[in-house]
């Protein structure tokens, strides 16, 4: 077991205690590895858009009935309306450079933040082999340009499997070149971002010229207008508006995992609050145009770019064709692999360090996330669309809710107030104690966040409930965000938290704390370890 155990850069071991408190990945980002500037974080928003999500999310607006202009709109008020609680969540981590399962500890306590920890781990996990099972897509495409016989691979696995031989070997594959890319630290993967942002938007620039020119125009979606209207549509709008929130909840989370490696807290601000909404909206609108001109071509809109692409293989296509899709599923695996890496890898990395410090490491967590997303078996969940789509909108509301009370709780309660120091505590007069280590105000923000929707999601599994139930539902993120928020303000007014700031500052307190500790010391000539190992972990 002891050789299992993650290697410590301090040379201690210490006790599990004390590893769960100031493991190494858990610690303040050291200076030399804050090397994510501006660029950075807009590259990797460029980045994170360009993925067969995104550029499908839009697919489900136009076949509710809203034409492609209400359906952009849509999409960029969405977007646009979750960008800012992006850079609200990543404030603490730029300012601090501490990562998402320590920022928790502020808000529900040093033991408490575990469950919200868990739940953030735990959804990096499944959507790491969700997304793993939609970049193997994109390697049979690419295998086919090349060999066109891997189409006709004989299928040697039982119908129980749920795949194919030749599905589950492009899996594989898939599953096989994202191991490198885990490998690197956060700070070092940055240049995966910049590779994706530059060659990714080629690839879908080009599939976009390339599908106007074969159609010899945009096709007839641009012109069809919309088929709903009135209360339909502005709720047909609301819920398109709200899955383009839901499908950053994940990110909104644990946005402090990336901005605790910002060179300075301003390159985790502006970037992404422009680049979130641009990015996204850029990709949804080649995807409008792209499928419009597939119904010119085909005689039927085809909304999946692995389909489209499959499509272009069919009937002995030239070699400049499968030259051009094999480019094209090339990038659209490095946009994969670079979303499963930023949203899923080192999310669920940070996590698992969190819960189990001894063993884990980001690296190693990564790596469980890989072998979770294998085991789970991810093509099964994607056959049954309705139930898994259900299943993470409802997971975005429990992400929602642990968002407004981290959000409410440096923004409002604290004003940017932190005691650093006794976040790597479990001394009973810390800040962050509370009560046993749990802080039982937001506990009972979360859970109102999360009640308000119950009858709703009731309403999405097919039960019968009140229409109110369900447009409350339809706004799940909001409605979480906005009632965690305001329970957690209510309760810190009436039994305020150790630490509630009257005016905002962003300041260390632990840092002016230990300047009195040490001129004390040294006026009485005896020397404080504890003041002096404080500093020293400060300083990392």
């Amino acid at each position: 077991m002891r050789k299992l155990e993650v290697s410590r850069t301090d040379g201690q071991d210490g006790s599990y205690s004390q590893q769960f408190l100031t493991n190494d990945d858990l610690l303040p980002v050291p200076s030399e590895n804050r090397t994510w500037a501006a660029w950075n974080f807009v590259a990797f928003w460029i980045a994170d858009s360009f993925n067969i999500n995104t550029w499908m999310i839009v697919s489900s607006m136009v076949q509710l009935g809203m034409s492609w202009w209400q359906a952009w709109i849509c999409v960029w008020v969405g977007y646009g309306c979750v960008a800012p609680f992006i850079v609200l969540n990543a404030r603490p981590g730029a300012i601090f450079h501490v990562t998402f399962p320590v920022v928790a500890r502020t808000s529900f306590g040093i033991l408490g933040s575990l469950w919200c920890v868990f739940n953030r781990g735990a959804m990096a996990c499944i959507w790491y082999g969700v997304q793993a099972s939609i970049g193997g897509d994109c390697v049979r495409v690419l295998l086919r340009t090349m060999w066109p016989s891997v189409n006709n691979i004989k299928n040697t696995l039982p119908e129980s499997s749920g795949t194919t031989t030749r599905d589950f070997m492009c899996f594989f594959l898939f599953w096989l070149i994202s191991l490198p890319a885990i490998w690197f630290p956060i700070h070092k993967i940055r240049h995966l971002f910049t590779v994706k942002a530059v060659v990714v938007p080629i690839a879908g620039i080009m599939f976009f010229i390339w599908c106007i020119v074969k159609a010899h125009g945009v096709g007839p979606i641009v012109h069809r207008p919309s088929t709903i209207h009135g209360s339909t549509l502005g709720w047909a709008m609301v819920s398109s508006l709200m899955s383009c929130v839901s499908n950053m909840a994940t990110l909104v989370t644990n946005a402090p995992d990336f901005a605790s490696r910002a060179k300075y807290p301003s390159a985790a601000g502006l970037p992404q609050l422009i680049s979130v909404p641009l990015g996204f909206s850029i990709v949804s609108f080649i995807g409008i145009i792209v499928s419009s001109s597939s119904e010119t071509i085909y005689g039927e809109a085809i909304w999946s770019p692995i389909d489209l692409l499959e499509k272009f293989l069919e009937n002995n296509p030239s070699h400049a064709t499968r030259f051009g899709v094999w480019f094209i599923a090339a990038a659209f695996i490095i946009a994969q692999l670079g979303t499963n890496i930023s949203a899923n890898s080192i999310s669920a990395g940070c996590d698992l360090t969190a819960l189990f410090p001894r063993f884990i490491n980001i690296r190693r967590g990564g790596y469980i996330a890989a072998i979770v997303g294998i085991c789970m078996l991810p093509w099964n969940l994607l056959k049954s669309s309705n139930s898994f789509t259900s299943y993470l909108s409802a997971y975005s509301v429990f992400l929602s809710s642990i968002a407004g009370v981290m959000i409410t709780d440096y923004w409002v309660i604290r004003k940017g107030h932190y005691r650093v120091k006794d976040l790597y505590s479990m001394s009973k007069n810390g800040w962050y104690w509370y009560t046993y280590g749990i802080n039982l105000r937001a506990y009972a923000a979360y859970i109102a966040g999360i009640l308000i929707n119950v009858v709703g999601f009731a309403g999405a599994t097919g039960r019968t409930v009140p229409i109110t139930a369900t447009h409350i539902y339809q706004m799940s993120f909001f409605t979480g965000f906005g009632v965690s928020s305001l329970v957690y303000w209510s309760l810190n007014y009436l039994f305020p938290v150790p630490g509630a700031s009257s005016r905002f500052e962003e300041v260390d307190e632990s840092l002016s704390e230990d300047v009195v500790e040490t001129t004390k010391d040294e006026g009485s000539g005896k020397g404080d370890s504890t003041s002096v190992s404080v500093r020293s972990v400060l300083a990392v």
